[in-house]
């Protein structure tokens, strides 16, 4: 396990974008298939993507984003961080409580997940080097889509054909709004089937744990991801990172975590491209 602060003056642009590189942005697509959409007025409005991606480039790395909001709020926008440096960037609408509970929210995600390893080499891109990211609640899904196989199994799909998980402040305990859902109160922590922290295992795919100051982020998250860290550590995997950022809060911390993304998809795809392993 490598554990490193993060100041604001250790943090660097990696921008690895071309002047000449084209873009586009497709918006709006559903993820899951055309007979469920039909079945469910609430998947067909709000289960949709926005895909961005360099036209021009061949096997390119795409990075798959899912938004914070508690799992209550918040919208798919791509992020600008992200943007205009020789990646796809898809962003993910997922559906919300109180509509729904639990497991629906990271069954989107993994249906989100699924359509980028069905399509992505239609438009280029490497199914190899598909990252999964996220902030707060996405970075929740994330990690329960990556840590948890069953999710993509039900798409005959392997979890640990994901690139790499880099999850920016996500809960490693059980969801604080699926305990709500439980009636447990959001400051009793436990550990179920919906925590990251009870899948933990030896062959997962490699694992970046951003957070912001330990003293300045949201309840005990930096404490989680550590503990996080250090069992997957004890279980002997591989390539692990757990990365604080210094003076940064939970809501601070997502725009130096975007710099740390870039480099880690840098680095991890020029290693999978040169075939040298990244576990």
């Amino acid at each position: 396990m490598f554990r490193k602060p993060i100041s604001l003056i250790l943090i660097f642009v990696f921008a690895f974008s071309f002047a000449q590189t084209e873009y586009k942005t497709e918006s709006n697509i559903s993820y899951y298939p055309e007979k469920i959409n039909k079945t469910d007025t609430y998947i067909r409005s709000q289960c949709q993507l926005n895909f961005y991606y360099p036209a021009n480039v061949k096997n390119f790395p795409t990075v798959i984003w899912f938004h914070g909001g508690g799992l209550t709020g918040g919208t798919n926008e791509l992020p600008k961080e992200l943007l205009e440096q020789n990646i796809a960037v898809v962003s993910v609408e997922y559906r919300l409580a109180p509509k729904v509970k639990a497991p629906a929210y990271i069954e989107d995600a993994a249906a989100a997940t699924a359509w980028v390893f069905n399509n992505i080499e239609k438009y280029g891109g490497n199914k190899n080097l598909i990252f999964q990211s996220g902030h707060s609640a996405g970075g929740y899904l994330a990690m329960m889509v990556t840590l948890d196989k069953k999710y993509l199994q039900k798409y005959n799909i392997d979890a640990d054909q994901i690139a790499a998980l880099i999850p920016f402040s996500g809960q490693a305990i059980t969801h604080f709004q699926i305990r709500k859902e439980q009636g447990i109160p959001e400051l009793q922590p436990t550990i179920d089937q919906y925590a990251p922290l009870f899948h933990v295992r030896k062959d997962a795919p490699p694992i970046v744990l951003i957070t912001g100051d330990r003293e300045l982020e949201l309840f005990g998250r930096y404490e989680e991801n550590a503990y996080l860290a250090r069992m997957l550590n004890l279980v002997k995997h591989p390539s692990v990172k757990l990365l604080e950022e210094e003076g940064f809060d939970h809501v601070s911390m997502a725009k130096p975590g975007f710099f740390i993304l870039l480099k880690e998809v840098q680095d991890l795809t020029k290693k999978i491209k040169s075939g040298k392993s990244i576990k």
